[in-house]
């Protein structure tokens, strides 16, 4: 169990410090790892987290915060390390220490020092929440904790490990280069003592192996150096400071304000102008935010190699498999000051908003099509830079973000980021409080998110409300949705119909909106009883999603399938419904329909005879509800489906055997969980 990210180039060194770490982690709950930029601190909290992971039978988790700017979105962004998608009203903190409070975990935070006050509050209130947790942070300065054992990371030992890894990056850069030669290993020697063992400061000297000799990049080093120092040798002589009494953060910035000297004029610009993202970016998005004045388009893909040819940038494969890039928090920083240096600060950021806005509106065309699966995992991977751009609108153009936000409703609710999206909303809406063209989506789609998370009375209200500023057939339709669904899930079936059958009679071909009132008309007939219509329905929507190569919706349509099936006496086909609903969950990590098709799948079995692998599925789904929050979202008849479970298998099994398989279901996990609900519980059981 856990997320720890893989090692992208070798380890050097570094082993007393990983020993040393090792004892404090097993005597102290909270361990934070200091020391100036580009020491290494990520590098060794890794590795350390790596060789203890078997001691936390609940698994050791990663949680990278250099993209996180909003100090209120911390706990939020730890839950979802945690797959905590909490639904329901609670603060994401109270919802993650919930989950973890049974737990035995190790949480690493890396990269803490801008958020230090809100990383220091949230770790208090874990801590004391999860008595099993352990914590290791990254940061540049302690986080001023009580229980804190703060570990200062010093750069590497210049004639050992730094001459090591100088060697290994500077050989990656020239393949034949050879150190044999005693002039060319003092200088290699000489160029790790005036960077002072730092690993990134040593990285970024070996890209200019490819044009230079070593002797060569000593020699000009350590002419930079003797410029910042005021001394001819380097040693500290006359009245200079000396290189070995340099700050090693220093040292650091000077090592990369001389990488940006050497760049090409082009090559800093656009190094500038890509500090914007926050997180990764590809060659689209560098040409993109890069291009303009003397940097065209066509040549931002050259430029950018260049870039990585000199480790200013980093390339890594993402999740989607595109080629994608990055810059280090360091590299970043000193590319921001350049960026206002250049007077270009507010215009690069407009343009990346602007780009982010983009991207939200074709997410939301494509969200109901066949690359949806792709959208999710696109918008997963470019989270941190739809919140950056976001930020950037809510201050400067309150109409856009508006826009913006309303459009990215897909993400808010389907995605599982609720409480984000409701907050978004909110803070938009409160920035535009007159009427306007975008205020009706807006006003739905937060709508949707209280409802989603059993806020029935807000959602009832904002319903009237997108009922009235509705403009057109689509919103009418989706309006129709969020008032018919607040009077459906709290039990009002027959006024639910009332409100959803007119908005279906407009003819505006398949839609989200018409998607989601088909589905809620499903769900009220199949409430009425009214089983056979219900299924009926369920089959066209059903059809139409997978003709569309739709998966999000189709995954409830088959839910609704299920249901009726299980109502008609048929609960090996209402199990063959749920399985293909969760199948299609799982790929969208939709922790609602997946615990809501666990209780259902729980069900089915259980009405076939078997009480026990009812049992299990049941636990499961309780662990699933626990990442949610409000279990059934307070539904009557969600609840109504998991206790006729309950006592069916009871009823066979007796209460003993019941709560041992419903023990073994919740302590499965739900990654397990869902293996053995799609693959048949009984089956998979030693």
């Amino acid at each position: 169990m856990g997320n720890l990210p893989a090692e992208s180039t070798s380890f050097i060194g570094r082993s007393g410090e990983l020993a040393a770490l090792d004892g404090l982690l097993g005597q102290h709950r909270l361990v934070t790892v200091t020391g100036p930029g580009g020491v290494g601190k990520s590098r060794v909290a890794l590795r350390a987290a790596k060789r203890i992971e078997d001691r936390y039978p609940d698994g050791v988790w990663w949680v990278e915060l250099s993209p996180l700017r909003d100090r209120d979105l911390l706990a939020a962004t730890v839950a979802d390390a945690f797959d905590v998608t909490d639904q329901s009203l609670r603060t994401a903190c109270e919802a993650l220490c919930g989950r973890l409070a049974d737990k035995h975990s190790l949480l690493v935070l890396d990269t803490c020092e801008h958020l230090i006050s809100a990383c220091g509050h949230l770790i208090g209130e874990l801590l004391q929440a999860s008595p099993g947790l352990t914590v290791l942070a990254t940061s540049r300065q302690p986080l001023g904790r009580p229980q804190e054992r703060v570990f200062p990371l010093e750069p590497l030992p210049v004639a050992g490990a730094a001459l090591t890894l100088f060697k290994e990056r500077a050989t990656e850069a020239a393949p034949h280069l050879s150190f044999d030669d005693p002039v060319r290993a003092a200088a290699a020697t000489d160029v790790c003592r005036r960077l002072d063992g730092i690993p990134l400061a040593l990285e970024l000297a070996c890209a200019r192996l490819k044009l230079w000799s070593v002797e060569q990049l000593a020699a000009r080093l350590g002419s930079r150096f003797e410029v910042l120092t005021g001394t001819g040798t380097g040693t500290g002589a006359g009245t200079g400071v000396g290189v070995a009494a340099l700050p090693r953060h220093q040292a650091m910035r000077t090592a990369i304000g001389w990488s940006h000297e050497l760049c090409e004029p082009l090559e800093r610009l656009l190094w500038a102008r890509l500090s914007v993202f926050a997180g990764g970016f590809d060659l689209a998005a560098a040409q993109a935010i890069g291009a303009g004045g003397p940097l065209p388009a066509r040549a931002v893909e050259q430029v950018l190699a260049g870039l990585v040819d000199k480790s200013v940038v980093r390339t890594r494969l993402e999740p989607s498999g595109r080629l994608g890039h990055r810059m280090l928090d360091t590299i970043r920083e000193y590319g921001l000051r350049w960026l206002d240096e250049l007077g270009e600060t507010h215009e690069v950021a407009d343009r990346h908003a602007r780009r982010f806005r983009h991207i939200a509106h074709e997410g939301e065309a494509a969200w109901m099509g066949p690359g949806q699966l792709d959208w999710y995992v696109r918008l997963e991977a470019e989270h941190a830079d739809l919140r950056t751009a976001l930020e950037h609108l809510l201050a400067t153009d309150p109409e856009a973000a508006l826009d913006m936000a309303g459009s990215l409703w897909f993400v808010w609710f389907c995605c599982g980021r609720l409480r984000e999206g409701r907050a978004y909303l909110q803070r938009a809406l409160d920035g535009c409080p007159g009427p306007g063209p975008h205020r009706a989506a807006a006003v739905w789609a937060l709508g949707m998110c209280a409802f989603l998370q059993g806020d029935f009375v807000i959602a009832h209200r904002l319903g009237e409300e997108s009922s009235r500023a509705a403009r057109d057939p689509e919103q009418r339709l989706r309006a129709a949705y969020l008032y018919g669904g607040s009077v459906l899930m709290p039990g009002d079936p027959e006024r639910a119909l009332d409100i959803l059958d007119p908005a279906l009679a407009q003819d505006t071909g398949f839609s989200p909106g018409r998607a989601l009132c088909a589905l809620a008309r499903i769900f009220a007939l199949n409430n009425l009883e009214r089983y056979t219509e219900a299924s009926a329905e369920a089959v066209r929507l059903r059809d139409e999603c997978a003709a569309r190569g739709e998966r999000w919706m189709r995954a409830y349509a088959d839910y609704m399938l299920a249901a009726g099936a299980l109502a008609l006496g048929r609960p090996a086909e209402a199990a063959a419904h749920v399985r293909a609903m969760l199948a299609g969950k799982r790929l969208l990590h939709d922790s609602f329909g997946i615990a809501m098709g666990l209780d259902l799948l729980a069900c089915a079995v259980a009405a076939q005879g078997d009480g026990e692998d009812g049992a299990l599925l049941l636990g499961i789904g309780q662990e699933c509800w626990r990442t949610v929050g409000k279990a059934q979202m307070g539904a009557p008849e969600l609840a109504a489906v998991r206790e006729q479970c309950e006592r069916r298998a009871r009823a066979a099994l007796g209460d003993g055997a019941f709560d041992s398989a419903f023990g073994r279901g919740v302590a499965t996990g739900l990654d397990d969980g869902l293996v053995l609900a799609l693959k048949g519980p009984r089956r998979h059981r030693s």
